[in-house]
């Protein structure tokens, strides 16, 4: 039993830990799509 908890327990922590990276990717993306926003607006 305790071997399942601590197998459910590794499984979970290895996707929220790979959902945190994604998260953290994304909001990288829009933060360069933005910053590329500003610098087309300030040329014009």
């Amino acid at each position: 039993m305790k071997t399942r908890i601590a197998s459910l327990f590794a499984i979970t922590f290895v996707l929220a830990l790979a959902g945190c990276n994604t998260v953290k990717g994304a909001g990288q993306d829009i933060q360069k799509a933005g910053s590329a926003i500003e610098d087309a607006a300030r040329k014009k």
